[in-house]
């Protein structure tokens, strides 16, 4: 008849077998008295060569030579150094190999005799995991180094072809009059850009510098700061070229619109994920639509910029305040809406809100470039919709997005 203890002797030699971790128990004198499958695979033995042996042999050195040393004085005087506490050693296999593991040691009393379990818990995936990223941090400053080189010589191509665009600007003045107003648009495009360059360049040429006054592994936190410091000086420079490829392409005529069937979840959670990276710290998305099956008809590279340009504008003109983006389903249309707490727009200027290059006066120590909201209107048209907007100074804007409902 099986006992109760049996049962219970049975269920815990069984967990203690297949246990993913190590656990060896030994004796007052340091002897192995009993080791699981997963501690003899660890370290290479089997079960026949560690019992009854000292579970020093296990241990490189130093920890060979003061084992015995250790087990005495905890005994004599109860003083724990290991017992009761993690901590990570190196273990000996029987090839004589090296490997790092997490010790944890507790005392058990069984009536009158004492025992010590470990438990042994290998850390050499983790080890080679933390080598693995030194590595690739030296790989990601050689290529930093290279792509700030890259971006150095783009800079100079532009600069270049600034020139030539002031160039020909000044002969379209003198021999095209009645192109007066386009001549003067190019000449903001060119002051706009050289400013709006002037500061992010600025910010990659002496965050480069100072890469390399940390050499050492351990200013890797100083050497990651400045890293993101050029990150965010390209992705701005990005931005703008964009704003000023879209405006050629929609002025030119370039611009298709592909009309198809999309899930809405899919496009929120794109642009979630694009403007995820400019929250700061103390800002927040609050987001709000309608039940993860809706789908429609519509353009997704078009209104997915469309909402990524209208966020960025709330994260950029609310820096420590709530941004809002919420979706409704309507009877005939979309309407989707942006919101922030911000510093909001002047009365006196929000006709002006969607003319190119506008930049509303509480907003001129900001970065930008005066071109989203315009290039947001267009794409607006071109989906067929329409936007409008309420704001007040210092409390805020919200814009909508109204797009009919379509079927393919």
């Amino acid at each position: 008849m099986i006992t109760n203890n049996d049962f219970y002797a049975k269920r815990l030699e069984a967990v203690i077998n297949t246990a993913s971790d190590g656990i060896i128990t030994i004796n007052v004198k340091g002897l192995i008295e009993s080791i699981n499958p997963a501690a003899l695979k660890l370290f290479g033995y089997n079960t026949e060569e560690v019992i009854g042996e000292n579970i020093k042999m296990l241990m490189p050195e130093p920890d060979h030579s003061q084992h015995d040393g250790y087990m005495k004085r905890y005994l004599k005087t109860g003083e724990e150094q290991i017992i009761g506490k993690g901590r990570e050693l190196l273990g000996k296999r029987k090839d004589g190999t090296l490997f790092p593991f997490r010790l944890s040691v507790s005392e058990v009393q069984l009536g009158t005799k004492k025992i010590f379990t470990g438990i042994v818990h290998d850390l050499s995936d983790i080890k080679n995991a933390q080598e693995k990223i030194v590595r690739m941090n030296a790989t990601l400053e050689d290529k930093v180094e290279k792509r700030t080189n890259e971006l150095e010589s783009v800079v100079n191509q532009l600069l270049i072809a600034n020139r030539k665009l002031e160039e020909k600007e000044e002969r379209l003045r003198k021999s095209l009059a009645k192109e007066k107003e386009l001549n003067d648009l190019k000449s903001r495009f060119v002051s706009t850009a050289s400013h709006e360059f002037r500061t992010p360049l600025s910010t990659i040429l002496s965050s480069a510098s100072l890469i390399e006054k940390y050499p050492n592994t351990e200013q890797q936190p100083k050497r990651t700061r400045h890293t993101q410091r050029i990150r965010d000086s390209v992705n701005h420079l990005t931005a703008i070229l964009n704003d000023f490829l879209s405006i050629s392409k929609l002025e030119e005529g370039e611009l298709e619109v592909n009309w198809s069937e999309y899930a809405l979840d899919k496009i929120l959670e794109l642009v979630k994920e694009q403007v995820f990276d400019l929250f700061q710290r103390k800002q927040e998305l609050e987001f709000s639509s309608p039940a993860s099956s809706s789908t429609l008809v519509t353009d997704k590279h078009i209104l997915s910029n469309i909402l990524i340009n209208l966020l960025s504008n709330a994260v950029k003109y609310s820096p420590d305040g709530q941004v809002g983006l919420r979706v409704e389903e309507k009877s005939k249309h979309w309407l989707f809406s942006v919101w922030d707490n911000g510093i909001g727009i002047p009365k006196a200027e929000q006709k002006h809100l969607f003319e190119r290059f506008f930049r509303a006066s509480n907003a001129i120590n900001i970065q930008g470039t005066g071109l989203g909201l315009n290039i947001v209107k267009q794409y607006v048209s071109q989906l067929e919709g329409q936007i409008y907007f309420e704001s007040s100074e210092n409390q805020g804007t919200q814009f909508f997005v109204e797009l009919p409902k379509k079927s393919i």
